[in-house]
This record gives structure tokens, sequence and C-alpha cells, in this order.
């Protein structure tokens, strides 16, 4: 059974830590770390998620569609 609390788990999970330091998130390695544990969302409702609860990342995708990027960034000045 799904729990609540393993969305935000599951989006911790997929960040992926470059060697520059940045950190960037993609959809699809979203919802593969959600169907671990047993949410079965398609990529516009992960998108929606994101783009709801998760105010610290930003959209960088180079692309349309919903298989999109996102990276961390600071509102106060930094990157």
């Amino acid at each position: 059974m799904p729990r609540r609390y393993e969305i935000e788990a599951a989006f911790r999970k997929a960040i992926v830590i470059e060697p520059s330091g940045r950190r960037t998130v993609t959809t699809q390695t979203f919802l593969e770390n959600l169907k671990a544990v047993n949410w079965h969302w398609t990529m516009r409702e992960a998108n929606i998620w994101i783009e709801t609860y998760v105010t610290t990342f930003k959209d960088i995708s180079g692309q349309e569609g919903e298989a999109r990027t996102f990276q961390l960034f600071n509102p106060n000045g930094g990157l």
C-alpha cells in the first residue's frame, strides 16, 4: 500500500549530484523511485507534484514535453 510520506523520499532519492556540485532531478528518475514504493504516476502527475510541493527546484529542460529536468536553485541569490 503506498504511503504519502514515500513520495518526498522518492524525490530526494532521485536527486543526482553532478561533479560540478549541481543537483538535478529528472521526471523519469522520480517516477522510477515512485514505482519502487508502489506509486504509479504519469509524467504529468509527477511534474505537477514537483511544481506544487518543491519550491527549491526550477525547470531547466531543453526540450518540450513531459520528460523534464529540474535543478536546485537558491532564491536568495545563489544557484
